[in-house]
């Protein structure tokens, strides 16, 4: 690998190219996108192949490629499939890696993991996308959480954030039935936040597709290698899910999580206030 190849392969391509898309000519742009919107895939062909599905000429991916930091094509195919190994690595893959072998004890590898997890993930965090977040769960008629085995944690978490400053938020609960009537009452203006995190859930990414078919915003929490969600959310929240075990961490994630709640605490000020101190009203009468 070359010196700009080692440079380009710093960070997941997709966040490099989702970082790039401002700086970029529009021929260049319909690369990116292209490969955004069926990320890993649409970057494992040819160049002509990638060309044609985004619409422009074999020497404007290449341009596209060059401007990335890559030396060439094969380069940044060798970067991507490397990322395919490990986004599809099982916690079982991670067993005997000698950077989860402790030199100093634990407790001093974890607080260096989970630290710089957080500073990694909230540093990196797009501003236009969080903004556009807060804006989207303050602001929407109606909003709906879900996760998966593990995620459902942080959805839940937040969920109970927004009920207590905000009306018509629902978490969704795990049993078909109920998602599919979730589905079916989406309307156009609605909010669905998906929790997402490799290895990624079906039928998380199904209810997510299904609703944006019927209008509904998607407002998405997952890691830096973007679960299929992605291709259809408004907006994406990616976290670093590094830990000191073989198992992805949420650290990272839930201080994205809290940094949202805060957030939509300042935007909805007042009104969220009275709404917190009404339902503390109630609970203490009802004790």
């Amino acid at each position: 690998m070359s010196e700009s190849d080692e440079m380009a392969a710093v960070g997941p391509l997709n966040v490099q190219v989702r970082e790039a898309l401002d700086r970029l000519s529009s021929g260049e742009r319909k690369v990116g996108r292209a490969i955004l919107a069926n990320y890993p895939i649409a970057g494992l062909g040819t160049v002509a192949e990638l060309a044609e599905r985004a619409g422009v000429s074999p020497p404007t991916v290449v341009r596209f490629v060059s401007r990335l930091g890559f030396s060439g094509y094969p380069a940044f195919q060798k970067q991507l499939v490397r990322e395919v190994h490990e986004r599809l690595g099982s916690p079982l893959e991670q067993y005997g890696r000698d950077d989860l072998l402790p030199a100093d004890g634990d407790l001093a590898r974890a607080g260096r993991v989970f630290a710089a997890s957080i500073a990694a993930t909230i540093g990196e965090l797009p501003p236009s996308e969080f903004e556009r977040t807060v804006g989207m769960l303050s602001d929407a008629r109606r909003v709906r959480l879900i996760g998966g085995r593990f995620s459902q944690l942080l959805a839940e978490y937040l969920g109970a954030h927004l009920m207590l400053l905000r009306d018509d938020v629902q978490i969704i609960g795990g049993d078909e039935f109920t998602r599919l009537s979730v589905v079916a009452d989406t309307r156009r203006g609605d909010v669905i936040v998906a929790f997402d995190y490799r290895r990624y859930d079906p039928r998380v990414v199904r209810l997510a597709q299904r609703a944006a078919e019927r209008g509904a915003d998607l407002v998405l929490f997952t890691d830096l290698w973007l679960s299929p969600v992605a291709e259809h959310a408004a907006t994406v929240l990616p976290a670093n899910v590094e830990a000191p075990s073989p198992f992805d961490s949420l650290v990272g994630a839930l201080a994205v999580v809290e940094t949202v709640i805060a957030a939509v605490t300042d935007r909805l000020g007042e009104a969220g206030r009275q709404r917190v101190a009404a339902l503390e009203d109630m609970r203490r009468s009802s004790g």
